[in-house]
């Protein structure tokens, strides 16, 4: 599908108001009596209805070593928790699904993936004494996925990991340490590694549905404020807490070594969302986030508009 199809077919979803008396009827176990949200007017439909994109519970995963769907370029968010085999979530995947809910040496995650956004963040499932199952509400808020747990119906951000509306409202998830690297990368440093295998379901694997999208001229449903500092909306910005590192000063430099952290970049891995085969995207480059003693630290590779809506007084790392 073209970006303007979808955009047309996802701002027609957005007619009914953002009104939770409206939203009860499909969520009729979603505590609407409590939220963060300060105006629900920023809660829209993005199209799909309620588990219209399924996310999975059941991943298989096989040896990377007999992988030969994915192309070499193509995106894979890594998760090697210690005491574990390393594992790929390939792009290709999350791109249809947005979330899988896993478990890595007896650790529940969800790892996700908001196309909308570019942010692929991993989490621990468990909160306030139990373990949550995710699935995708349909709802954006800044053009952000909105999650919901299974257990309780509370909706929950994806590029915070807090909940904002419903029991849980207020109630963070742990973010645990994931990166975004090419399956070529990924298999040389883990040729002992498992990679997710093709789900079983009917979609257009290694297709990206939002062609050209990053370098669009502005995000889709977002009425937000610009980026300051002239940065464009749609240029990836490497999130740690509340600082933010602009890709292309990251692209200048390959090392950064600042506010306790050491960044690197390294070509190779291809956009999602730029051609309509993702391996053929062009190269966004890969990032790694260590801390001084070297240990992988939890981050974001998200766009700068995005940054900017949830961390509207966040620092930006400019190197100047």
């Amino acid at each position: 599908m073209r970006l303007t199809t979808l955009l047309l077919a996802a701002l027609c979803a957005t007619a009914p108001a953002a009104d939770p008396a409206f939203w009860k009827q499909e969520w009729p176990e979603t505590d609407f009596s409590k939220t963060s949200v300060q105006s629900w007017v920023e809660i829209m439909s993005g199209g799909p209805p309620k588990d219209g994109i399924p996310a999975l519970s059941d991943a298989a995963f096989i040896e990377a070593t007999v992988e030969t769907r994915i192309e070499g370029p193509e995106p894979v968010i890594t998760v090697a928790l210690p005491g574990t085999r390393p594992r790929a979530y390939p792009v290709r995947y999350l791109t249809w699904h947005e979330i899988v809910n896993d478990t890595v040496g007896g650790v529940p995650v969800a790892v996700t993936f908001c196309p909308l956004c570019n942010s692929a963040l991993v989490f621990d499932r468990r909160a306030r004494g139990r373990v949550l199952e995710f699935g995708v509400s349909g709802k954006l808020r800044h053009s952000d996925m909105v999650m919901y747990d299974r257990q309780t119906h509370s909706w929950w951000q994806q590029a915070l990991g807090e909940a904002i509306v419903g029991e849980l409202t207020g109630t963070r998830l742990s973010q645990l340490p994931s990166w975004m690297e090419s399956w070529d990368q990924f298999r040389a440093r883990h040729p002992d590694g498992l990679v997710m295998d093709e789900p079983g379901w009917n979609r257009a694997y290694g297709r990206n549905p939002y062609r050209n999208y990053d370098s669009a001229s502005r995000p889709f449903l977002y009425s937000g404020e610009p980026p300051p500092h002239g940065i464009p909306a749609l240029m990836r910005v490497v999130r740690v807490g509340d600082r933010a590192w602009p890709m292309d000063r990251l692209a200048r430099e390959s090392r950064i070594a600042e506010a306790g952290l050491v960044i690197d970049w390294q070509p190779g891995q291809a956009s999602a969302l730029d051609t309509e085969r993702i391996g053929a995207g062009r190269d966004v480059g890969s990032v790694r986030v260590r801390n001084a003693a070297g240990a992988d630290m939890a981050h974001d590779v998200l766009f700068a508009f995005a940054f900017h809506a949830f961390w509207p007084d966040g620092q930006w790392m400019l190197g100047r």
